[in-house]
């Protein structure tokens, strides 16, 4: 178990090595730069076949407020597609006007992912896709009166006929919503263009950032492949002690705190930061790591693979860059997916 360090104490440390040493590695020699391959293509799972008609249902329905009790609140009212399929805030409002204790997980590549939410609560997208309608704190519309209303809609009891051969049922509307959220993808970054051997489409300050990344900055520890998350969950220092994140749905006392590793193409339009939204920029985020994870408050269950990194104030820029600049591609640049 970590010993809690002072946030005074770290920074001296800092200080003292980037005075002695410019900020440069303690290090003599770095590691070979291990690159992930190239981003498969996604799978739709053989139980929910992703047929164009299904993923058109879904993507009418990722978009109707109708699913929510007060007509007010669509999926894509929290997962906006010109926020990276996040809404750009530290939480979001529920039906009831309040605001929520999590920030807005981006839907960006999600089909990748093998557990959703933060905590993991949920094995399925299928799944995933229902929890948010039926929460009182969210959408508050319970499932069976979101099937009547669908039902009840002759375009809708159409479509269901069509793509399922029958009528609305809750499983039908989550391998819809489900069907949609797998075509949410991000491919074609600066980054997977490096990869594919255009070593131009990275800008040197980017170029220098993805080193840093797969090397000194240790990124990579936890956002690894080439959808830059391991899948695990970890307490990286920024746990609130009244959440407790994994362990919530694990019950067990090491979990606590700890929320899984986001994936993180297209970050540079998710903003804010970390389970909770607390850090509102990407150097908040690198400078929270560079600190070894420490702040003010105790925590005694912050991982072990978190180190003071000693990066200058340059080496944060690159970061930076990288993960803001390399990571971003053009399509969901442009491309709002209503049309």
């Amino acid at each position: 178990m970590l010993r809690p360090l002072s946030k005074v104490m770290v920074l001296l440390a800092f200080l003292a090595f980037s005075a002695s040493c410019g900020g440069e590695s303690a290090n003599a020699e770095e590691p070979s730069l291990q690159l992930p391959s190239v981003l498969q293509p996604i799978r739709h799972p053989d139980n929910n076949l992703g047929s164009s008609a299904k993923i058109a249902l879904g993507k009418e329905l990722f978009f109707d407020v109708r699913l929510s009790r007060n007509d007010r609140l669509a999926c894509a009212t929290c997962h906006d597609p010109a926020k990276g399929f996040s809404n750009g805030e530290r939480f979001a409002l529920g039906a009831d006007g309040k605001p929520g204790t999590r920030h807005v997980p981006s839907l960006i590549n999600v089909g990748y992912s093998t557990a959703l939410f933060w905590d993991g609560r949920a094995a399925t997208l299928e799944e995933q896709a229902l929890l948010p309608i039926q929460n009182p704190s969210e959408m508050d519309l319970p499932l069976d009166t979101l099937v009547k209303k669908l039902q009840g809609i002759p375009a809708y009891r159409d479509r269901f006929k069509t793509v399922f051969g029958g009528e609305v049922t809750p499983p039908r509307i989550g391998q819809s919503l489900a069907a949609y959220q797998r075509t949410l993808i991000s491919k074609d970054t600066p980054f997977d263009r490096f990869l594919k051997g255009d070593k131009k489409s990275l800008t040197p300050a980017a170029a220098r950032g993805m080193e840093l990344f797969f090397g000194q900055a240790r990124c990579a520890v936890c956002h690894q492949g080439a959808n830059f998350s391991d899948g695990k969950y970890h307490n990286i220092g920024s746990a609130d002690a009244k959440d407790q994140g994994r362990r919530a749905v694990t019950g067990n006392a090491k979990d606590h705190g700890a929320f899984r590793t986001p994936q993180l193409r297209e970050i540079g339009r998710t903003a804010p930061y970390m389970h909770d939204g607390r850090f509102k920029t990407l150097r908040e985020v690198v400078n929270h790591y560079n600190f070894g994870g420490v702040t003010d408050q105790q925590n005694d269950h912050r991982d072990e693979q978190l180190q003071v990194l000693y990066l200058g104030e340059d080496q944060v820029d690159d970061l930076v860059a990288f993960l803001a600049q390399g990571l971003t591609s053009r399509l969901i640049a442009h491309n709002r997916l209503k049309d």
